[in-house]
């Protein structure tokens, strides 16, 4: 049980403001994928079939989704060089490090959470 003096009552206006703020978060890295493609860029650049491998569980398919969806949203920039054959490689913009407060809470969040279920 959270003790009471922890919960902070919000004005209506201020609970709209971040519903609407979390909406369009999760509208942008909605899905299961999106933010391990951008913890596993955050190591350097990679090419597709070596993110594939980092990012566990995932197809091309859905990666090649992914990442378009990330280079759309300008987390993702995606290289091409001319050579034989053809190399792509993508990597995480300067606009993605807006996104390392948040992953760092989440990450504290996910091992406190795993902890506390698991101590049941």
């Amino acid at each position: 049980m959270v003790p009471e003096e922890v919960i902070q009552i919000h004005s209506s206006k201020e609970c709209t403001r971040s519903l609407g703020g979390v909406r369009d978060a999760l509208y942008v890295l909605n899905g299961k994928w999106k933010l391990p493609i951008i913890i596993a860029l955050r190591e350097g650049p990679k090419r597709f079939k070596d993110l594939q491998r980092r990012v566990e569980g995932i197809t091309p398919k859905l990666l090649s989704k992914e990442l378009r969806e990330l280079e759309q949203n300008e987390f993702v920039i995606r290289h091409v060089y001319p050579s034989t054959p053809v190399l792509v490689e993508y990597e995480l913009t300067e606009y993605s490090n807006s996104l390392n407060d948040l992953i760092q809470a989440m990450a504290e969040w996910g091992l406190q959470h795993r902890a506390r279920i698991q101590s049941r």
